[in-house]
């Protein structure tokens, strides 16, 4: 089992997220300060309009702070342009989304392969990346087949091959079991146990306990600021030979 280090590998000083509604102004993020190191696995919780999406949509660099700094992975994101923030989403973060976003005319291999269209990569290199990763989501047998012949969990296993294809610092997974039942849910959630426990760095954000109990640390928001920050006790340890089951 690979260890989380001392790097910091997100670094948010004094962010803070303004919106204009009319002629009102909402402070969706206010001041927000926050380290999270490399392995780690962070769950954020908090009601609608705590500022938790807000939160995720900046940690993924598909929003900008209106004040404060974003430092990811030693990179200052703050003053980056749009091209170059862009870059920084394809090769550093990997998404998962609640509803999958998959599309429905392609197989789980070309779904998985698209992250890399924007890559200097060969059609070949392309290709053999897509396998592996969808193998390691146990997905080795189902590389052929479109989002229609899958069943939610698989979709999701899928979603999470294309969010790692691009090997990227950081996996943000935004509801990732929102749409399944609770016996695929668990699956999923050993599954982002299992590339925790494989090195790697793991945001999700729930409004479910137990879900947040597969984290190392959960974060809770209220009102744009970071209401509580702490370990978890209690944590679901990973499954003790740490392989997930398709």
């Amino acid at each position: 089992m690979i260890r989380q280090t001392e790097k910091v590998i997100i670094d948010l000083d004094g962010v803070t997220r303004v919106y204009k509604v009319g002629i009102e102004q909402i402070r969706a993020l206010d001041g927000i300060d926050l380290k999270i190191r490399e392995n780690e696995y962070v769950a954020i919780m908090g009601p609608s309009g705590s500022g938790k999406s807000t939160l995720m949509n900046v940690l993924g660099c598909l929003d900008r702070a209106t004040e404060g700094s974003y430092t990811l992975d030693a990179q200052d994101t703050t003053k980056l342009s749009d091209a170059a923030l862009a870059h920084v989403r394809n090769e550093r973060i990997g998404f998962v989304f609640q509803s999958f976003e998959l599309l429905a005319r392609l197989s789980a291999l070309k779904n998985v392969e698209m992250p890399l269209i924007y890559s200097r990569a060969s059609w070949w290199s392309r290709r053999k990346r897509a396998k592996t990763v969808l193998e390691r989501v146990g997905l080795a047998g189902r590389i052929k087949h479109r989002p229609n012949q899958l069943s939610g969990g698989e979709k999701q296993r899928v979603a999470i091959a294309r969010a790692l294809v691009c090997n990227p610092s950081i996996l943000l997974a935004d509801e990732p079991t929102g749409n399944l039942d609770s016996k695929t849910s668990e699956g999923i959630l050993r599954l982002f146990d299992q590339l925790h426990q494989e090195g790697q760095t793991i945001i999700l954000v729930t409004h479910e306990g137990h879900v947040a109990a597969h984290a190392e640390r959960t974060i809770r928001m209220k009102d744009g600021k970071i209401h509580s920050d702490m370990e978890n006790p209690d944590r679901i340890p990973p499954a003790a030979n740490g392989e997930a089951k398709p």
